[in-house]
């Protein structure tokens, strides 16, 4: 495996190509992860002198078989930042590889038991695949041009569906992390609600969770009364 170095809107010299590849131990990272596929580094400039600090942003993406794990830093110069980029990478692996470790042994769920441990998820048959249900009551769906409209609306442009074993808030930020994306949509393995944790300002994290309030439900309920007449 080769480590691909590029450079977007900017050169990278020969001397920096050499010091990455001093930098990311090769042999050090396929210990912490034997099924790498490939290691790239991009290289970018920050052109506003009011950022001259942070006019240097380093980003290295790690793909394998399992997620992929990406780690960035700005620093004021390509070589302080890719120090910094380096030792994130290495605690995201070394954190990865100490999950795998942990996991070993634990029991997970099959796809035939999920529907017992999520609420509101497709029963599943013992071939994980979706047990039928009578809709007879659906609402009729129409193709207009593209798109696919039910009933008299809304349009349903995209929707998607994902099956998935609850988990507890640090295993969501450790697989938020893990993709580098802003925010992570769970299943709360404690409180058993659909919660979402994002990313707020420098390294702050939020996290909101969806829970059904009786009195609200009753309240737009088609059954529930009206005012009280005099």
């Amino acid at each position: 495996m080769d480590i691909v170095v590029k450079g977007r809107k900017t050169e990278v010299p020969e001397r920096f190509r050499k010091h990455v590849a001093d930098k990311l131990n090769l042999e050090k990272i396929q210990k912490l992860d034997g099924k790498v596929i490939s290691l790239d580094v991009e290289v970018s400039k920050e052109p506003n002198p009011r950022q001259a600090d942070r006019c240097d942003r380093v980003e290295i993406t790690l793909r394998s078989r399992g997620p992929v794990i990406r780690a960035e830093a700005a620093a004021s110069d390509p070589y302080a930042a890719l120090d910094l980029a380096a030792e994130k990478l290495d605690a995201r692996l070394r954190k990865q590889h100490d999950k795998r470790y942990t996991r070993r042994g634990a029991r997970r769920l099959t796809a035939a038991e999920v529907a017992d441990h999520v609420p509101g998820v497709a029963t599943l048959n013992g071939n994980g695949h979706p047990v039928p249900t009578d809709n007879s009551d659906s609402v009729p769906t129409k193709k207009i041009g593209s798109l696919e409209v039910q009933g008299d609306g809304p349009l349903v442009v995209r929707e998607k569906t994902h099956v998935a074993a609850p988990m507890t808030l640090d295993q969501a930020l450790y697989e938020m992390e893990l993709v580098g994306h802003d925010f992570y949509l769970f299943v709360d393995s404690e409180t058993k609600d659909p919660s979402v944790v994002y990313r707020r300002h420098a390294y702050d994290y939020g996290v909101i969770h969806l829970s059904t309030d009786t009195m609200v439900t009753q309240a737009h309920s088609p059954d529930a009364g009206g005012a009280l007449g005099g």
